[in-house]
């Protein structure tokens, strides 16, 4: 079973037709979402002049079958607290969201798969989990 989880790159970027983005997610079982990026979108649409599109496009895609959306739980915290702790000891620290989104698939126990097209810090996610000991 492919399953991925999209950030909120790879969202934006599916929705643009980004070709590797559109096929991974046609070519994927599952599909995952966590809540600060479902906010990170919401807040994004807000700021913009198609909200409502935005929205109704959103609202359809987490409607599918294959769309879920993961919990923010108390084993949530927990990895965000040793990943952000671990970063920082390592001189690589990244933006809190994108803590959060490696937390949140850690918790449930399968790895994330960021797909962002343009990561906006120096460190990969890759890096970061090495870092938090996974």
């Amino acid at each position: 079973m492919r399953r991925i989880l999209l950030d909120t790159s790879a969202y934006s970027a599916f929705f643009r037709g980004h070709p590797r983005i559109v096929r991974a997610v046609q070519g994927a079982d599952e599909l995952h979402l966590d809540p600060v990026v479902i906010g990170e979108l919401l807040s994004g649409f807000r700021a913009g002049s198609r909200e409502k599109r935005n929205r109704d496009e959103l609202d359809g895609f987490l409607a599918s079958r294959r769309v879920q959306v993961l919990e923010i739980t108390e084993e949530t915290s927990a990895r965000y607290a040793i990943i952000v702790d671990e970063l920082k000891k390592s001189g690589c620290p990244i933006p809190t969201n994108d803590v959060c989104y490696v937390a949140c698939p850690m918790a449930v126990c399968y790895v994330a798969c960021p797909m962002a097209v343009d990561l906006g810090f120096r460190c990969s996610l890759n890096d970061s989990s090495r870092a938090a000991g996974r």
